[in-house]
């Protein structure tokens, strides 16, 4: 079967081509390489043995958008393409509403065209906002999101619930909870261009002496040390999520033309715990300072898996210190390079 893989050169699309190679699956990547390499494709060779086919591509342009669907024939998409940095969507509201809406819309035109079935959408736990109780199940209230990002996500599903039901696409949204690490191999990885959004590179790049410190937004949060949790997942496990769905999806196993799943750990980590599960496993002392909360972070979120374990049979195998471990080996891999 061809998949096409949105973004699939970006982090978590990466370590999903991989994943889908390995258990066979023909991948076809679009990525428009905003915030990707192109040399990520030879990690992906290098891993399986196979270069997926790569169009670089813009999906916000819609005539490009139709001309690589009436030349390609696809038979599920995994959906990875948007922008995804809650700061940066607080500063730039209108670039993520137009890339991450629009590009979604003119997929779901050529699947409807085109009858191509099953979409895996790549979404986030920011659509629950800060939750009532935790941990947070599928059924959680989707509250008012507290970042353009988060509304993105919001919307791109009642989009995607609202053309399922019209045009019989079936559909299952993965709501992510914080993935981090990076291959085995360390191959590839978090890499994200200029300074890093996301917690874990921040951390490995100022272990590596590449930035001068971490801060830490907040300590005021009425959590046990004062800083915010989340539920770290490896990477490596939220890629497989996507090759469990997918199968969902081929074996005609879904239950609604719309389905969500929370893909996580279940288990919440603060940020000092975090970096002293870096301290730990890197052996690297971490400079770090705490500074005042960010806009658009929320106290807590960490999942509840039940539903995923049990209707995809799937469920995370790595700890957090398996991630870290990794996202280090991969960081110093960059030191070398």
């Amino acid at each position: 079967m061809k998949i096409l893989v949105t973004g699939g050169l970006g982090y978590i699309g990466s370590h999903t081509v991989v994943a889908l190679q390995e258990k066979g699956f023909e991948v076809i990547v679009i990525d428009d390489l905003s915030n990707s390499r192109i040399e990520v494709l030879d990690g992906i060779q290098a891993i399986t043995g196979i270069r997926p086919e790569f169009v670089q591509m813009d999906l916000q342009k819609k005539a490009e958008v139709k001309q690589f669907f009436k030349s390609h024939s696809i038979q599920g998409i995994i959906h990875f393409a948007a922008s995804k940095a809650v700061g940066e969507s607080v500063e730039k509201p209108l670039l993520y509403y137009q890339n991450n809406l629009i590009s979604l819309m003119n997929i779901l035109e050529e699947m409807v065209f085109y009858k191509i079935e099953g979409l895996i959408f790549s979404s986030s736990c920011t659509v629950y906002g800060q939750a009532d109780t935790l941990p947070i199940t599928e059924n959680a209230a989707i509250k008012p999101a507290e970042s353009p990002y988060g509304k993105t996500k919001q919307i791109g599903e009642d989009i995607l619930r609202d053309v399922s039901k019209a045009d019989n696409l079936n559909v299952i949204a993965l709501r992510y909870f914080n993935p981090i690490g990076a291959h085995e191999s360390a191959l590839i990885g978090e890499l994200p261009l200029g300074v890093p959004q996301n917690l874990v590179p921040f951390v490995t790049q100022t272990a590596a002496g590449i930035r001068k410190e971490l801060s830490v937004f907040g300590a005021d949060y009425p959590t046990p040390d004062g800083t915010a949790i989340r539920d770290y997942i490896h990477v490596v496990d939220l890629a497989e999520a996507h090759v469990a769905a997918l199968d969902r999806l081929i074996n005609k196993k879904n239950k609604a033309n719309f389905e969500a799943f929370n893909i996580g750990t279940g288990k919440g980590s603060s940020v000092l715990e975090l970096i002293k599960t870096f301290v730990k496993v890197s052996e690297k002392q971490l400079n770090y300072k705490i500074v005042g909360r960010r806009e658009g972070d929320i106290t807590a979120a960490y999942a509840d898996t039940t539903l995923a374990n049990r209707e995809l049979g799937w469920q995370a195998k790595l700890s957090l210190a398996d991630a870290l471990a990794s996202a280090w080996k991969w960081q110093l891999k960059q030191e070398k390079n």
